[in-house]
């Protein structure tokens, strides 16, 4: 991990959680962070570079308005854009940040040609298509985010409501990141135990009713979070780090990120979170998730909502 560079773009609130995160998380040996506003991205480096002497590994901290800093990376992660306001769904926002992927991607591809390109940007499924389309990169090498953190909501949810560990919380959100999204309960489970039939001194504690209400409440939580604080960046800062370490460490792990399909389900075309084998080299393998046929109705409307998007901006 010691010669890993990771390269942030973008200094505002999410992208600085992230190399925060990152750093306390010991997750790269390098931290790079780009934003054209040279005096806010040179503040932040200044300000995490001062606290390096506390974080779980030595690393160093670069960065400032020249994306010359991002030379070399390893991992590149897209924050940049126009972020969501009260009330702004995530699509709203696709043809600001699709312009500013379009300035942006030919520009890091230059210093960072091997590099696995994260999206973090909203709308992240409908910028992992552009910015795929703008790139040329192979769809496991420029994916997002998409709903591991959604994915992390609704763990957490589910463990105070049955009193577990979120770590023995097995559930997944799938499809776009935003308001189509939705858990596919079919194949939930707390250890080994089918989350409908988890009990509660003799009690089954997940009725269907919970059950569409934690949908909900999850698939709300950012409304929530900004309205209350003007923007999410903790858990996404966090989440994001989780995604780097998967990659830097070839860990060969299972998360929920979103490429784009290729007959997956049906589907091509369009990036949509479902489980994916992530390593050094980016998503290796979509998994086939078992989905009973509500889940499958539930993912096609998923796609067809992006894909309206899509054709909206002419992609």
């Amino acid at each position: 991990m010691s010669g890993s560079k990771l390269a942030v773009v973008g200094a505002g609130s999410v992208g600085t959680s992230l190399a925060y995160a990152a750093l306390i998380r010991g997750s790269a040996g390098n931290v790079a962070l780009f934003d054209v506003n040279a005096a806010k991205a040179e503040a932040e480096v200044l300000d995490l570079a001062h606290g390096t002497q506390f974080a779980a590994k030595a690393a160093s901290v670069t960065g400032g308005g020249d994306i010359a800093v991002t030379e070399g990376a390893d991992v590149v992660v897209i924050t940049a854009g126009a972020k969501q306001a009260p009330g702004q769904t995530r699509l709203d926002l696709a043809g600001t940040n699709v312009r500013i992927l379009e300035q942006l991607m030919p520009q890091l591809l230059e210093r960072a040609p091997n590099a696995v390109y994260v999206l973090v940007t909203n709308p992240c499924d409908v910028l992992t298509v552009a910015a795929q389309r703008i790139s040329g990169l192979p769809t496991g090498r420029i994916f997002s985010s998409g709903t591991v953190l959604d994915t992390s909501r609704l763990r957490w949810l589910l463990a105070r409501r049955a009193g577990v560990a979120v770590a023995s919380v097995h559930a997944s959100m799938v499809g776009e990141h935003g308001d189509s999204e939705f858990p596919v309960w079919s194949g939930a489970t707390i250890g080994p135990v089918p989350i409908r039939d988890w009990t509660t001194n003799g009690e089954r504690v997940f009725t269907s009713g919970y059950l569409e209400e934690a949908a909900r409440e999850v698939t709300q939580a950012a409304y929530k979070v900004i309205a209350g604080k003007g923007a999410t960046n903790y858990a996404i800062g966090l989440s994001g780090a989780r995604i780097v370490e998967a990659l830097l460490r070839d860990e060969n792990a299972v998360l929920p990120v979103s490429t784009v399909l290729d007959g997956n389900y049906g589907i091509s075309g369009v990036a949509l979170s479902l489980p994916s084998i992530v390593n050094r080299g980016g998503v290796e393998r979509v998994l086939d998730m078992p989905m009973d046929d509500w889940e499958r109705a539930a993912l096609e409307h998923s796609a067809n909502t992006l894909q309206a998007s899509l054709k909206s901006l002419g992609l």
